[in-house]
């Protein structure tokens, strides 16, 4: 008998329940199912499924947990795992969709992608999730209200301003709709009064957003919406990847003598597309380096709107930077041309680059020597 290497649970969450599948992996990747039940979503439930989950698992394996992120309805049980010391991965709902179609799963229901996400979970090495902080939380939740209520606060204003030019004025939907206007102006002072206050009871993202703010054009808010939708860029190790979450990453649509069109993929997390969509007209006239960004991709595709989404990927890509590495911004830091600027500001790395100058009065070679002391040199260039 081939021997077991680890055990996997995958769990399928809704409003109400959620699904469990156990299974285990050995060295010829051969998948066994142990056992299957359905749990409430509540405290009763979590402790139900620990010991279920217990009495099942008796080997000393390692144990790894999969769930979906459909919606806020998972975040309990992960919290509840990662508290008992369990590893909990989190992975997006496409991500395991197209994984089901790949191992042949046609039908669909509740135990059937239990099933899968245990599959997945066991033949392949999973980023283990983090939970936020309740300081993240807290500002995750004040900066998606403060988001609801600009959009309806739109919605009230597009609905004043139609009956205000239609051909009969119904002057009590105007007045409750101006009152709703004000009324959610007065929740934004609120709200937005609320984020300052839980950034100033933490020192470390308050120290942290204060240098960020340096950045003409950016304000708190913009900040804190970046930071709660990232966690604190726990969970990224490269630029590329934030990006990609982001949805601010690069699509091509080509085949053969096809040419389709070349755009951002928007699959990724709105609130943080949302949020930098007004700063990046501010920043992208205040600040020179984003200027001359946007003028070069205004003057290569005549489009401003793909010049602002190119600012707002720059602002995000900062923003990790500045975050990262702790460090104030400084407009007059890095003075280079537009290749150097794109290759410190979308590269995998911290790769910082400077432009290196030759010694005067010698000429270098491609080792960066000057000649006489470079080996590379066959005869001198005096």
């Amino acid at each position: 008998m081939s021997r077991l290497l680890k055990y996997s649970v995958g769990t399928d969450i809704s409003k109400e329940k959620f699904d469990a599948c156990i299974s285990v992996i050995d060295e010829e990747q051969r998948v066994i199912i142990k056992a299957t039940r359905a749990f409430m979503n509540n405290q009763k439930g979590f402790e139900d499924f620990l010991l279920w989950y217990k009495k099942h698992c008796k080997l000393d394996l390692p144990a790894f947990f999969t769930m979906e992120a459909t919606g806020v309805y998972y975040e309990r049980l992960a919290i509840f795992l990662t508290d008992n010391g369990l590893s909990v991965s989190v992975v997006l709902p496409n991500k395991s969709k197209h994984y089901l179609k790949s191992i042949g799963l046609k039908s669909k229901n509740d135990k059937i992608d239990a099933k899968g996400l245990s599959q997945m979970g066991a033949e392949q090495k999973l980023v283990q999730w983090k939970p936020y902080s309740k300081s993240i939380y807290k500002l995750r939740s004040l900066t998606r209200q403060n988001e609801n209520l600009n959009k309806q606060k739109s919605v009230f204003k597009n609905q004043l301003h139609a009956i205000e030019h239609s051909g009969y004025i119904n002057k009590t939907i105007v007045k409750q709709l101006k009152q709703s206007i004000k009324l959610i102006d007065r929740q934004l002072t609120e709200i937005t009064q609320e984020v300052e206050n839980s950034i100033n009871q933490d020192f470390a993202i308050k120290e942290k957003v204060d240098k960020i703010c340096k950045v003409k054009g950016l304000g708190v808010l913009t900040v804190a919406t970046v930071i709660a939708e990232t966690n604190g860029f726990v969970l990224f190790k490269n630029q590329r990847q934030l990006v990609s979450y982001a949805g601010y990453d690069v699509i091509e649509n080509s085949s053969g003598k096809h040419i389709g069109k070349t755009k951002i993929s928007k699959k990724g997390n709105a609130h943080i597309r949302r949020i930098l969509h007004m700063p990046a007209f501010s920043v992208a006239k205040y600040e020179p380096h984003f200027n001359a960004l946007y003028n070069r991709v205004y003057d290569r595709t005549k489009i401003k709107m793909k010049g602002y989404v190119a600012v707002q990927k720059k602002i995000l890509v900062l923003i990790y930077m500045l975050w990262k590495n702790n460090t104030i911004y400084d407009s007059n830091y890095h003075k280079t041309s537009g290749n150097d600027e794109l290759k410190l500001l979308f590269s995998l790395g911290f790769e910082k680059s400077v432009k290196k100058v030759a010694l005067e009065k010698t000429k270098a070679t491609q080792d960066e020597l000057p000649c006489k002391e470079s080996p590379e040199v066959l005869f001198s260039l005096l």
